[in-house]
């Protein structure tokens, strides 16, 4: 499912996981990071003692957010694979190498099945997917050849399981990012690189705030057996413990962050 927008009072928050130091030494690019889960991830990252780019599209926001939380800002369109791959190289020469890839970048649309168009279906393959596609090819190659291994976290949804009424273009979108997280596990693997995926649910970011009503949150809560909908730090702390050498054995996996709204 989409991202939403900030919680109210009555939404339990998560803090982010700070554990001294947990990443110190490493080196993440958090892609889409200017606001939202990505945001939320590359703080967690930076408290954490990694040195970090972020990769947005919003120059003015994301160089902003970078300033804010002591990370490095690199203007990329990835929408365009030339340019997404220009932009990892850029932020992997200004941190000096690479450990950690979040793949966070995405756009959310909401059409009939019938009404999609094929330029609708286009786009939202192009960011959400192949977008991946080129990041990841982009920091693989540097962490193959640095021979140090790597981690990769891709973010894709809820919707990739349970597929969605208005969203198929989405969906599939996210679908998608899961298998294609699963080859890169197992075509990279050899490398010492893990990819994992992340699904969240419900998570109450800024997408969607404008036309989101009080009663939709409350029906959306109900559906957690939490009794709440996400916030993004929630995701950024399973996106922390991925990152970390605690999850070492753990490659291919799709995790839900979903406050129990799905469970396989």
């Amino acid at each position: 499912m989409p991202s939403t927008a900030p919680a109210d009072a009555a939404q339990a928050v998560a803090t982010p996981a700070v554990t001294a130091q947990a990443l110190a030494g490493r080196r993440a690019i958090v892609t889409g990071a200017a606001r939202g889960i990505g945001h939320a991830i590359a703080t967690a990252f930076v408290k954490n003692g990694a040195s970090v780019a972020i990769l947005d599209r919003d120059e003015d926001l994301g160089s902003a957010a970078a300033s804010a939380m002591g990370a490095a800002f690199v203007a990329a369109d990835l929408g365009d694979d030339a340019d997404a791959q220009a932009g990892i190289d850029t932020a992997i020469e200004a941190l000096g190498g690479l450990d950690i890839l979040v793949n966070n970048a995405g756009i959310f649309r909401l059409r009939p099945l019938m009404e999609i168009t094929a330029e609708e279906w286009d786009t939202v393959q192009r960011v959400n997917t192949r977008s991946m596609l080129s990041t990841t090819q982009a920091a693989a190659r540097h962490m193959i050849a640095a021979g140090t291994g790597g981690h990769i976290i891709n973010l894709a949804s809820m919707a990739a399981k349970s597929g969605g009424a208005m969203e198929a273009h989405y969906a599939a979108s996210k679908a998608g990012v899961v298998a294609l997280t699963r080859a890169t596990a197992q075509e990279l693997g050899a490398h010492g690189i893990r990819a994992n995926a992340l699904c969240p649910g419900y998570i109450l970011t800024e997408m969607g705030a404008a036309t989101r009503t009080e009663e939709q949150v409350a029906e959306w809560s109900s559906r957690s057996q939490l009794g709440r909908c996400g916030t993004p730090d929630d995701v950024a702390n399973v996106a922390l413990f991925l990152a970390g050498e605690s999850s070492s054995y753990m490659t291919g996996q799709a995790l839900n962050v979903t406050g129990g709204m799905i469970m396989h």
